[in-house]
């Protein structure tokens, strides 16, 4: 019912930035949480941000708190994350994702949407 692509990704060097986005497509007139989430290479996905429909942040991952911002423009059904003074720790897929329903926003479990992903590597 409704589709996501994330966009943005790719190659930096530590302290580096990039800002990733999230189109929306198909029945998204319902969704009101939209999140970040990222996994490494042998490691379980993990939350970094999440944003309501009216731009109501909540508490980011402590990891990337005063680095990342979390952003929503509703006219394009599109988030974004802006990172910044990016380190090697942060070289992950990063997944958008829209929906959540029952539980925490700060679980992969309360999201019903989810896109491909799109590769960060920070080198040092």
């Amino acid at each position: 019912q409704v589709q996501l692509v994330e966009s943005g990704g790719g190659l930096v060097q530590a302290g580096g930035s990039l800002r990733l986005s999230c189109a929306a497509s198909g029945r998204t007139f319902s969704n009101y949480v939209m999140g970040w989430f990222r996994q490494a290479p042998g490691k379980e996905r993990e939350f970094v941000a999440a944003i309501t429909r009216s731009g109501v942040t909540f508490d980011y991952s402590d990891s990337v708190k005063g680095r990342f911002t979390i952003s929503r423009d509703n006219a394009k059904n599109t988030v974004y994350l802006q990172m910044n003074s990016l380190k090697p720790e942060d070289t992950a897929v990063y997944y958008c994702a829209s929906e959540a329903s029952r539980g925490s926003v700060y679980y992969t479990t309360s999201y019903v949407y989810w896109g491909q992903g799109t590769q960060v590597t920070v080198s040092s």
